[in-house]
């Protein structure tokens, strides 16, 4: 019997669609996995729905099981959560996690996904990339005890780093956003929370993440001598300036990039990929990352959304898509 599923493509810049696609069939080892539902990484999956990816990235941002070249036609995503509906006797019936484009069904080899911990809902299980991000953010900047630390841009991955730290005992967290409403996620998360004018000074870290340039601004603004910038955000194909004059070199501030392709440094010789996945999934237990999903819709309807997220038309943090049970 022939498999068919159905899966979300960009067609061209700003034109999605969902297409019926065939199915291999699985082989010895692979699994094939009902999706229930996944998240729109909304920064990147914008930035790539408006075409926005540069060509001397195609090949760095390209997704675990994406179909196609940028700028399109392409199939991305990677926030899916599913049961498995066949393969090995010890994932059948597991519902798992998989890097994977917004697809009804799939045919993976098992090692691609991670099983959920009964611990967490599979609603939430779709925050586990995002999660995983914010996990590697903390391993790259290795906080102190005590460290007073500013997370400038209160998004999903802003929300998810505010989340975390707030579980490191004796450091003084602030969510920094120029959204005022923002405020009750930062209540939620159990952080403090300001706008940026009036952010607090003198921090050993500032953890960036609005993808602005006003934010890798003021987050410089905000150091302590000595202190360091983590850079999370990714600007695509736009040019930013930063002030390297001022107090950048009299502070001997520390500007630094931080990405999830790689493990970070200080743990890659102890932690590998599926490791840090694991250990994001089991911190999802925790109800408070509920805050971090604003907005969901049904599968059928991710072309429009995308087009209205992307235009700055839907705003919120992760949306969650859900797929029909059938």
């Amino acid at each position: 019997m022939e498999r068919v599923a159905r899966a979300f493509w960009l067609n061209s810049p700003g034109q999605g669609e969902i297409r019926n696609v065939r199915l291999a069939e699985p082989d010895e080892g692979d699994v094939v996995v009902r999706s229930l539902c996944s998240g729109v990484s909304r920064g990147t999956e914008s930035l790539v729905f408006r075409g926005g990816v540069p060509e001397s990235q195609y090949t760095a941002m390209r997704a675990p099981f994406q179909e196609g070249e940028f700028p399109g036609p392409v199939k991305y995503g990677y926030l899916s959560v599913g049961v498995v509906e066949e393969g090995p006797a010890d994932l059948l019936g597991r519902t798992v996690f998989c890097l994977h484009p917004h697809q009804s069904r799939y045919v993976v080899p098992a090692s691609a996904v991670t099983p959920v911990p009964d611990t967490v809902p599979a609603g939430r299980a779709v925050l586990a990339g995002t999660v995983e991000t914010a996990v590697n953010a903390l391993w790259d900047a290795a906080p102190l005890l005590g460290d007073r630390i500013a997370v400038v841009g209160a998004g999903m991955v802003g929300g998810s780093v505010a989340a975390l730290l707030a579980r490191y005992p004796g450091v003084r967290v602030q969510l920094v956003d120029a959204d005022p409403a923002r405020a009750a996620l930062a209540e939620a998360l159990g952080v403090d929370f300001a706008l940026p004018e009036n952010a607090l000074g003198g921090c050993d870290l500032a953890v960036h993440a609005s993808a602005t340039e006003a934010g890798l601004t003021r987050s410089l603004e905000l150091l302590a001598p000595e202190g360091t910038v983590l850079e999370l955000s990714w600007y695509g194909d736009r040019r930013i300036s930063v002030p390297l004059g001022e107090a950048f070199h009299s502070g001997r501030l520390v500007l630094r990039g931080s990405q999830v392709g790689r493990v970070a440094e200080a743990r890659r010789s102890r932690r590998s990929y599926a490791d840090r996945l694991a250990l994001s999934l089991e911190l999802l237990a925790d109800p408070v990352f509920d805050a971090l999903i604003t907005g969901e819709c049904a599968f059928e309807e991710l072309p429009s959304v995308m087009s209205r997220i992307a235009a700055g038309e839907l705003p919120g943090l992760c949306h969650r898509v859900l797929y029909d049970a059938s």
